[in-house]
């Protein structure tokens, strides 16, 4: 088993998670939360990684030969669709911060404290 998806999944995620914490712009926050969702791709296909295996398509394929695992990549796919729809929604909710108060720094937005 590589232990290198994985490595690099969580340096991903450690980057994408620093960003979060040390940013003072709600765009550059979402950014980096679209940058840890992207170790979760890595995360999976690391997972589903297989050496010297084949695409699951089952029709030309020798019985006894190793293939992926399909379900690993209708996951990372799905997952891809989610992060977009989630990056977009955020950056829509940022777009009306910045009409409501004016400003994108997370400290400066008093208005939302309670």
């Amino acid at each position: 088993m590589n232990l290198l998806p994985f490595l690099a999944a969580g340096w991903i995620f450690l980057v994408g998670v620093y960003g979060m914490v040390t940013s003072r712009n709600l765009v550059h926050a979402v950014g980096c939360l679209a940058v840890a969702q992207s170790s979760t791709y890595v995360l999976l296909l690391g997972v589903g990684f297989r050496r010297a295996a084949t695409a699951p398509v089952f029709s030309d394929v020798p019985v006894g030969t190793p293939v992926v695992d399909p379900v690993v990549q209708a996951l990372v796919l799905t997952d891809v669709v989610v992060g977009a729809t989630v990056t977009a929604l955020l950056l829509s909710l940022v777009i009306q911060v910045r009409k409501r108060y004016g400003t994108l720094d997370p400290e400066e937005l008093t208005g939302l404290r309670g």
